[in-house]
Protein backbone atom coordinates (compact mmCIF):
# COMPACT_ATOMS: atom_id res chain seq x y z
CA UNK A 1 0.00 0.00 0.00
CA UNK A 2 1.36 3.07 -0.69
CA UNK A 3 1.49 6.15 1.08
CA UNK A 4 0.04 9.38 0.76
CA UNK A 5 2.34 12.36 0.87
CA UNK A 6 0.48 15.09 3.29
CA UNK A 7 1.14 18.68 2.56
CA UNK A 8 3.06 20.67 5.56
CA UNK A 9 0.34 23.63 6.75
CA UNK A 10 3.69 25.96 7.13
CA UNK A 11 5.58 25.40 3.80
CA UNK A 12 9.33 26.70 4.19
CA UNK A 13 10.13 29.96 3.09
CA UNK A 14 14.18 29.45 2.98
CA UNK A 15 14.96 29.26 -0.98
CA UNK A 16 16.18 25.29 -1.78
CA UNK A 17 20.26 24.75 -2.01
CA UNK A 18 21.88 26.65 -4.95
CA UNK A 19 19.74 29.98 -5.02
CA UNK A 20 20.68 33.21 -3.52
CA UNK A 21 21.37 33.38 0.34
CA UNK A 22 20.79 36.12 2.20
CA UNK A 23 24.30 37.22 4.23
CA UNK A 24 26.30 35.26 1.82
CA UNK A 25 29.81 37.04 2.38
CA UNK A 26 31.81 37.58 -0.76
CA UNK A 27 28.35 37.44 -2.89
CA UNK A 28 26.51 40.25 -4.75
CA UNK A 29 22.78 41.01 -3.56
CA UNK A 30 20.90 39.05 -5.86
CA UNK A 31 19.47 41.10 -8.98
CA UNK A 32 15.91 41.37 -10.12
CA UNK A 33 15.90 37.99 -12.27
CA UNK A 34 16.89 36.00 -9.02
CA UNK A 35 14.71 37.17 -6.49
CA UNK A 36 11.93 36.48 -9.12
CA UNK A 37 13.16 33.16 -9.05
CA UNK A 38 13.02 33.31 -5.20
CA UNK A 39 9.40 34.30 -5.36
CA UNK A 40 8.22 31.97 -7.65
CA UNK A 41 10.23 29.14 -5.56
CA UNK A 42 8.26 30.41 -2.38
CA UNK A 43 5.32 30.79 -4.40
CA UNK A 44 4.94 27.61 -6.03
CA UNK A 45 5.70 25.87 -2.10
CA UNK A 46 2.40 27.87 -0.92
CA UNK A 47 0.06 26.82 -3.97
CA UNK A 48 1.00 23.33 -2.79
CA UNK A 49 0.16 23.93 0.68
CA UNK A 50 -3.60 25.23 -0.45
CA UNK A 51 -2.84 29.16 -1.17
CA UNK A 52 -4.04 30.59 -4.28
CA UNK A 53 -2.37 33.78 -5.97
CA UNK A 54 -4.37 37.20 -5.95
CA UNK A 55 -2.03 39.43 -7.52
CA UNK A 56 1.43 39.17 -8.62
CA UNK A 57 4.22 41.84 -9.24
CA UNK A 58 7.91 42.06 -9.75
CA UNK A 59 8.85 41.02 -6.30
CA UNK A 60 5.14 40.97 -4.68
CA UNK A 61 2.72 38.68 -4.59
CA UNK A 62 -0.73 38.65 -3.10
CA UNK A 63 -1.68 35.08 -1.71
CA UNK A 64 -5.14 33.92 -0.38
CA UNK A 65 -6.49 31.32 1.07
CA UNK A 66 -10.38 30.81 2.05
CA UNK A 67 -13.51 31.24 0.27
CA UNK A 68 -15.93 34.51 1.23
CA UNK A 69 -19.78 33.16 2.19
CA UNK A 70 -22.21 33.56 -0.73
CA UNK A 71 -24.87 35.47 1.18
CA UNK A 72 -27.25 36.05 -1.66
CA UNK A 73 -27.26 32.53 -1.78
CA UNK A 74 -27.75 31.75 1.63
CA UNK A 75 -30.19 34.77 1.80
CA UNK A 76 -32.48 33.13 -0.97
CA UNK A 77 -31.98 29.49 0.67
CA UNK A 78 -33.48 30.96 4.05
CA UNK A 79 -36.56 32.77 2.68
CA UNK A 80 -37.33 29.29 0.79
CA UNK A 81 -36.70 27.04 3.84
CA UNK A 82 -38.91 29.11 6.36
CA UNK A 83 -36.11 30.56 8.10
CA UNK A 84 -34.61 26.78 8.64
CA UNK A 85 -31.36 27.89 6.74
CA UNK A 86 -30.74 30.67 8.52
CA UNK A 87 -29.11 28.19 11.43
CA UNK A 88 -26.55 26.84 8.76
CA UNK A 89 -26.26 30.36 7.68
CA UNK A 90 -24.64 32.02 10.75
CA UNK A 91 -22.69 29.13 11.33
CA UNK A 92 -20.88 29.65 8.06
CA UNK A 93 -20.49 33.09 8.74
CA UNK A 94 -19.02 32.79 12.08
CA UNK A 95 -16.38 30.23 11.37
CA UNK A 96 -15.14 31.04 7.52
CA UNK A 97 -12.45 33.14 7.03
CA UNK A 98 -10.44 34.28 4.43
CA UNK A 99 -6.71 34.78 4.90
CA UNK A 100 -4.57 37.28 2.77
CA UNK A 101 -0.72 36.93 3.10
CA UNK A 102 1.66 39.72 1.37
CA UNK A 103 5.09 38.20 0.04
CA UNK A 104 7.72 40.53 -0.28
CA UNK A 105 11.68 39.62 -1.73
CA UNK A 106 14.10 42.55 -0.76
CA UNK A 107 17.10 43.35 -1.87
CA UNK A 108 19.00 41.33 -0.18
CA UNK A 109 16.92 38.62 -1.00
CA UNK A 110 15.23 37.34 2.01
CA UNK A 111 11.27 37.10 1.99
CA UNK A 112 9.32 39.54 4.25
CA UNK A 113 5.68 37.98 5.08
CA UNK A 114 2.79 40.51 5.89
CA UNK A 115 -0.51 38.88 7.25
CA UNK A 116 -3.71 40.91 5.77
CA UNK A 117 -7.25 41.06 7.14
Amino acid sequence: MKRRRTVRESASIEPPPGYYVAGDAGREPPDAAQRALILDWVVSRRIASGWRVESRSGSQVVLVRGQPVNHVLHAFLTVFSCLVWGVVWAGLALVNRVEREALTVDAQGRIVTVSAP
